[in-house]
């Protein structure tokens, strides 16, 4: 069994929702008393957001690489983000500590693939939804993203930071959500990519009428695969 790093606090929620769904899974396939061999480093999201705030993913990029550093001294064989925006830094950061960074976008686009889709909608932070770190790793499998208007992609932000990366879930909240998809779907958009870690915890498959790509699902599985490997 492989050793795996994750950064975490970024946020907690979702954290705690990795750290379960890795364990789970590989218990799932090994049985017994068997679960996964992990490091957390859990950051103070306040940090990091004041970095994204200020449009400084140098420092963000200085901050993890000295935490995956930190767990690669601890005998980690690869590292997992547990939040899709810090992705961002993804590529660099492989470079930086030498080892695997398993990449949601990527593990991601394979799924849809397999799906056969070749247009998908995107919400996230507006990091997400708009820059191309992740819709560049759907085009190399030659999917189309479509993103929400630019109020709905405020709403979102402004909700992911102020209510689910603090474990918030409000029915409003959770109707507008489905009417943001409801609009990419009339776009086109033949599934929907739940691309923030925190955006499960307010949708479901039953809320919408296309398929969902929850990415802390796929992105767990894929550490579990890299664990057992």
């Amino acid at each position: 069994m492989k050793k795996i790093g994750l950064i975490g606090g970024i946020s907690w929620v979702s954290t705690a929702d990795y750290y379960r769904l890795i364990n789970e899974g590989v218990n799932a396939k090994l049985g017994g008393l068997n679960f996964a061999e992990c490091l957390i480093y859990s950051f103070n999201y306040a940090d990091i957001k004041k970095n994204n705030d200020n449009n400084d993913w140098d420092n963000t990029q200085k901050m993890i690489t000295k935490a995956c550093l930190t767990m690669k001294n601890g005998g980690v064989e690869a590292i997992v983000l547990c939040a899709n925006t810090m992705h961002l830094i993804a590529d660099q950061l492989g470079k930086n500590i030498d080892l695997p960074v398993i990449h949601i976008a990527s593990e991601t686009a394979k799924v849809i693939e397999q799906a056969s889709l070749n247009k998908v909608g995107l919400l996230g932070t507006k990091f997400t939804m708009e820059l191309d770190f992740f819709k560049n790793k759907l085009a190399e499998r030659s999917i189309d993203a479509v993103i929400p208007a630019a109020a709905d992609r405020d709403f979102i932000q402004d909700t992911i930071y102020y209510e689910l990366g603090k474990g918030v879930i409000k029915p409003e909240t959770r109707e507008r959500y489905i009417s943001i998809i409801n609009e990419l779907i009339q776009q086109g958009a033949e599934g929907v990519i739940l691309g923030c870690t925190e955006i499960p915890l307010i949708i479901r498959q039953g809320d919408v009428t296309v398929p969902i790509f929850d990415t802390t699902l796929i992105h767990s599985a894929a550490a579990v695969e890299f664990i057992l490997s």
